[in-house]
């Protein structure tokens, strides 16, 4: 049985990112203005606890399977029944299809002895909102295979930039947030916006596009990941857990985040404004380079 064939079941309860305030101006006027909502989640596996994520509370339940996903907590969507999100007490509940249809979780004997070990690899990051990384994953990234449909074009990368440029986007009203972006080159040459969210933190932001590929069956080969966010040794990390071979964002890199995605063989774009970008790793894909193989 396939995936797609059964049933995940997912609340949708994604709250509103904003409330409305009122401030003193610089002219001693009052205004009305709009700030972003933070709000703790606790994850649940199986009743039991596994993190508390501080998150602006627009897509629960993406978030949730994204960060089982990228933690390598689960390794398959098919092995989760339900994310079921509750506000009032601050939490989404996992359940495992083991559970679901057969009464038993599985987390049992060596599996919880197994989860235990990872949870106890415990690594904070130096993303906003303050990541973890949870594991050695860095283990497991030797694996990654690329697809064989990976390059882009300058004029690809420069649609990328003016597409999340010309977004409508949380950050432009409130401010406070991160979004992180994905693009697929389906079309070469012509990137499609297939998703953009925005949250209190990167990682929580690639997080609710990672689970949203789970849910959709996507393949990370011919796709395009943007993150407005620093890209460090975490964002690569995800990256490579979702086989996505281009990353890109507007901001700056650390020797860490540059050392792995040498390693990875991972395309990496930096300083990604207007009509200007340093391109640090990977420039074979770039396929109008003069790096670029003949």
């Amino acid at each position: 049985m396939t995936v797609s064939e059964r049933t995940l079941s997912l609340s949708d309860h994604g709250r509103a990112p904003t409330v409305a305030l009122q401030a003193l101006d610089e002219t001693g006027q009052m205004r009305e203005t709009l700030i972003c909502g933070e709000h703790p989640l606790t994850l649940y596996l199986d009743k039991r606890e596994l993190v508390t994520l501080m998150t602006l509370g627009t897509h629960p339940e993406d978030l949730a399977l994204g960060w089982l996903r990228n933690q390598r907590i689960v390794t398959s969507i098919d092995a989760i029944a339900a994310v079921q999100v509750d506000w009032d007490t601050e939490s989404v509940a996992i359940t495992s299809r083991s559970l679901a249809e057969h009464g038993r979780t599985l987390w049992t004997g060596q599996e919880a002895a197994a989860l235990d070990a990872r949870l106890g690899q415990r690594t904070v990051t130096t993303g906003c909102g303050q990541g973890t990384v949870y594991g050695d994953l860095m283990s497991t990234l030797d694996i990654v295979q690329w697809g064989d449909h990976a390059g882009l074009t300058r004029d690809a990368v420069y649609s990328v930039i003016d597409q999340v440029r010309g977004h409508d986007t949380l950050y432009k009203q409130a401010g406070a947030v991160h979004a992180c972006a994905l693009f697929s080159q389906a079309q070469p040459g012509l990137p499609q916006l297939l998703r953009f969210v925005e949250d209190v933190g990167r990682h929580n932001a690639v997080d609710a596009i990672a689970g949203w590929m789970w849910r959709e069956g996507l393949s990370g080969d011919d796709l395009v990941f943007y993150t407005t966010g620093r890209l460090t040794s975490e964002m690569v990390i995800k990256c490579a857990q979702m086989r996505i071979p281009v990353l890109m964002s507007r901001s700056g890199l650390t020797g860490m985040g540059h050392a792995l995605a040498e390693q990875l063989g991972l395309t990496m774009f930096a300083r990604c404004q207007g009509r200007h970008y340093l391109l640090y790793t990977g420039a074979d894909r770039l396929l109008d380079s003069p790096l670029s193989p003949v």
